[in-house]
């Protein structure tokens, strides 16, 4: 249901690397293939300049809808550490007074394998108060604090806010937005119309995604509850005014634009 009270922030996520974690921890940080409810969370209130321990209750409120306007790939970064002074690492162990011990026998160089998403776009559609999305989606054109998808290291280009819409469902939402896909990755398209990839959270979805944090404070660590979530396709505009024919003298045929991978994030 649908009205006056409500309204929808549009966002573009994209940027040569972004990296949507969750649960994984220690020497392993994964990615999701779409953006998490806790990274787009996390990114909105950066905008608003919130610490760490504020309340995200408000937050946690907003229903959240993403479109795959352009999947990326997948890369794995071999990450090297050690102490600048010279000195053993840290072990997991802790002492008597909760300390943490050095590594015994010592070790100087540990290993992280991290994961990005490089070269992707992301349409993010946020339902919720209209007074609230529309403090955020000002607070995201002049943020408090830098943008990041995912990680610090990892910060956005081109404009994010796509601006605010009318109160509509997240399915209509994410297809009234025009294609953001890069310009290599359109002119693999060659129809007027190309179908993308999205996911809407929806009580009644036979999906469950485990992304919806209760804290970013780092001193308690943040925990994820599950929400409900419904995978479909949209179909939106290329651009183009009639398909184009990639060789019209050969007598080539063109291939269709539908990526039986698309739903893998390849």
């Amino acid at each position: 249901m649908t009205g006056t009270d409500h309204a929808v922030l549009l966002l573009r996520l994209a940027a040569p690397l972004q990296s949507w974690g969750g649960p994984s921890r220690y020497n392993r940080r994964e990615t999701h293939p779409q953006p998490t409810k806790s990274g787009v969370l996390g990114l909105l209130a950066a905008a608003e300049g919130r610490d760490r321990e504020a309340s995200l209750a408000d937050l946690i409120g907003l229903q959240l809808g993403v479109r795959v306007d352009q999947p990326g790939t997948l890369l794995r970064d071999y990450h090297t550490y050690s102490d600048h002074r010279g000195l053993p690492l840290l072990s997991a162990k802790t002492n008597s007074r909760g300390q943490q011990t050095r590594t015994t026998p010592p070790k100087y160089t540990g290993v992280t394998r991290r994961f990005y998403l490089q070269d992707a776009v992301f349409v993010a559609a946020l339902r919720g108060p209209k007074t609230l999305v529309a403090c955020l989606e000002e607070a995201v054109r002049n943020p408090v604090y830098p943008l990041s998808l995912g990680r610090r290291s990892c910060p956005p280009t081109g404009r994010v806010s796509l601006g605010l819409r009318p109160d509509t469902g997240l399915d209509d939402a994410l297809k009234e937005v025009p294609w953001q896909a890069g310009r290599y990755r359109r002119s693999q398209v060659h129809g007027t119309t190309t179908t993308l990839e999205a996911t809407v959270e929806d009580p009644a979805g036979d999906q469950v995604a485990l992304d919806v944090p209760d804290t970013y404070d780092l001193k308690t660590g943040t925990r994820f509850s599950r929400r409900a979530v419904r995978h479909l396709w949209v179909t939106v505009p290329t651009g183009r005014t009639e398909p184009a024919d990639p060789a019209p003298h050969t007598g080539a045929t063109r291939q269709p634009d539908h990526d039986p991978f698309a739903l893998l994030g390849w």
